[in-house]
């Protein structure tokens, strides 16, 4: 049974975020009935109205944080964890300079980390290596990468379905967290990568390891 604070409750925050999806059904319905010149400008538009509501969506968490709510409130609002909610609209300070740390991840990032697991999930296991810094590469070969794979399969069955990608950014590092669901279990494959672009860790992390 859902939270009644949670997205789909029956109270206003639910009523919030059915009207809101009803307002993004009516959007996109009115630029489909325009024809644009190519389903190329289609895509163009969309993005651009993804990147105004991806900055909207920043404030209002803003704005929740400020009055109060804690991130696992937004995190349940949002159908997430807490730590994932901190860490894709937080604002982390460093505490050696008392700075604030670099929020967004490196263009490409989110894509890189898919592209990895989907030479991993291919079976190619050399080209999923391709991109190992030193460290790892010493460590986790194409051969024990296979193993690793067959291993986890073995006990949860096949892996069914991938979620969107998420990239942020953990102090100096640039992390990808991507949801996989297997026949018997849920994972996520967690990618970093170092500041040179090298991949620095490879990880599938059980529920609660996030």
């Amino acid at each position: 049974m859902p939270n009644e604070t949670g997205a789909g409750a029956a109270g206003p925050v639910g009523s919030a975020a059915a009207g809101g999806r009803a307002a993004a059904r009516g959007l996109l319905g009115q630029l489909l009935e325009q024809e644009p010149a190519s389903p190329l400008d289609a895509i163009a538009f969309i993005q651009g109205a993804v990147s105004e509501i991806g900055e909207g969506m920043q404030a209002v968490v803003q704005r929740a944080r400020e009055a109060g709510s804690t991130w696992a409130e937004v995190g349940q609002v949002l159908g997430i964890t807490r730590q994932a909610a901190f860490q894709r609209f937080g604002r982390p300070v460093d505490p050696r300079t008392g700075q604030p740390m670099a929020r967004s991840a490196p263009p490409g990032a989110a894509e890189r980390g898919a592209a990895l697991l989907a030479d991993l999930v291919a079976g190619r296991w050399a080209e999923a290596c391709l991109d190992f810094n030193e460290k790892v590469a010493q460590k986790l070969d194409a051969e024990r990468l296979a193993v690793m794979w067959t291993r986890l399969t073995g006990m949860i069955g096949r892996l069914e379905r991938t979620g969107e990608p998420l990239a942020y950014q953990a102090g100096d590092l640039t992390l990808v967290d991507i949801p996989l669901s297997f026949e018997a279990a849920e994972r996520t494959a967690r990618v970093t990568y170092d500041h040179d672009g090298k991949v620095a860790g490879l990880h599938l992390l059980p529920p609660g390891f996030t």
